[in-house]
């Protein structure tokens, strides 16, 4: 499968509605939804289509009920054409598309500086204000 960028190029387009957002949206899923076999077999992922197809369920309704603004809204669209192109031009790599599969559990937070180092943390109570 040869890779062309601008096939899958869209013009910038921002929803002045809700009900606009609700088209785009589910534009947006169903591209999501039928490219599940080409992202598993261009990524030589070790998991099913329909796998991949509910993770894309799940991350669009985890969102679903969440977002109440169109400014937010809008960008969100935009972030989601931009990661369906890298994705289907294959602009990542195999680990990049398993980050999709990573857990969203958040784990107990760090207590010794060591564990906050490593989790990218700083302590609040340590950052000063300029």
């Amino acid at each position: 499968m040869t890779t062309i960028p601008s096939r899958l190029a869209k013009l910038t387009t921002s929803v002045s509605s809700w009900e606009e957002a609700r088209k785009a949206s589910l534009s947006a899923y169903r591209a999501w939804y039928r490219s599940a076999p080409d992202i598993v077999q261009l990524y030589t992922l070790n998991v099913s289509p329909s796998l991949v197809r509910l993770k894309f369920r799940q991350d669009f309704e985890r969102n679903r009920d969440t977002i109440t603004d169109l400014q937010v809204m809008n960008i969100m669209l935009l972030k989601n054409q931009q990661e369906y192109q890298e994705t289907m031009n294959a602009w990542k790599q195999e680990p990049h598309v398993m980050q999709w599969f990573k857990r969203y559990d958040d784990p107990a937070p760090p207590k010794t500086f060591l564990e906050k180092f490593y989790a990218s943390r700083d302590d609040p109570n340590q950052v000063s204000s300029f």
